[in-house]
């Protein structure tokens, strides 16, 4: 079941059309209210998520959705107007899992909301990662470097779970635009050295374990 939230009727109608025509279950709601009310009966397999909502936003519904254990892992996609690179980056920042802009192709939607429910078929079991005072814990959304918490964003938290679980080897900012951001990111390898960069600030000490390499990219190790 694919849950829409949309408080525009047309476009709302037109994803589900475009969904039960692709074969799929899925139900439209006009208000976040809505939504939260049918998830107590229902958990949907994904959501497609508006921005731009009446009342509570979809930015704010969605940081709901990432605190509670039963939804953290709910696959997202949001769909919006808003085109900017750094909105995308909010948005994926906010624990989105991928990023739709309006206007949208019937085609690209279903892509994407086919890739998004495939990915989330083979996501990576839950794993601890230690390399040297560096953990995460991938179950319990834990990080902690010199056994002092580390609160990091969606992202930068995948970023970090990526590169430790391949310890030692050299990875690609393109590499890690397509596995972090997915594939349909439409951003740019600066958006890897803006996390990066954060995430050295955030790992105090244990920010040495993370290498340029140069003209490559980078690597975790200790």
């Amino acid at each position: 079941m694919i849950h829409v939230v949309e408080d525009d009727d047309g476009v709302r109608e037109l994803e589900l059309y475009a969904l039960r025509q692709a074969g799929f279950e899925a139900t439209g709601f006009g208000t976040t209210a809505a939504f939260r009310s049918a998830l107590d009966k229902t958990m949907p397999t994904l959501v497609l998520l508006d921005v731009m909502l009446p009342g509570e936003d979809g930015m704010t519904l969605l940081a709901g959705l990432r605190r509670d254990p039963r939804t953290k892992r709910l696959p997202v996609i949001l769909v919006t107007a808003k085109g900017a690179e750094m909105d995308k980056v909010r948005g994926l920042d906010a624990g989105a899992d991928d990023y739709l802009s309006k206007p949208f192709g019937i085609m690209e939607l279903l892509a994407r909301v086919r890739a998004l429910l495939r990915r989330s078929k083979e996501a990576v079991p839950a794993q601890v990662f230690t390399v040297g005072a560096l953990m995460l814990d991938r179950e319990r959304h834990l990080v902690k470097a010199a056994q002092e918490n580390v609160e990091l964003t969606h992202m930068e938290f995948e970023l970090l779970s990526f590169l430790m679980a391949h310890t030692g080897k050299a990875v690609t900012r393109e590499l890690l635009l397509d596995d972090v951001w997915g594939l349909g990111f439409a951003g740019d390898t600066r958006t890897v050295d803006v996390h990066i960069r954060s995430l050295r600030q955030k790992l105090g000490d244990c920010s040495t374990m993370i290498h340029t390499v140069r003209g490559v990219g980078y690597k975790l190790e200790e």
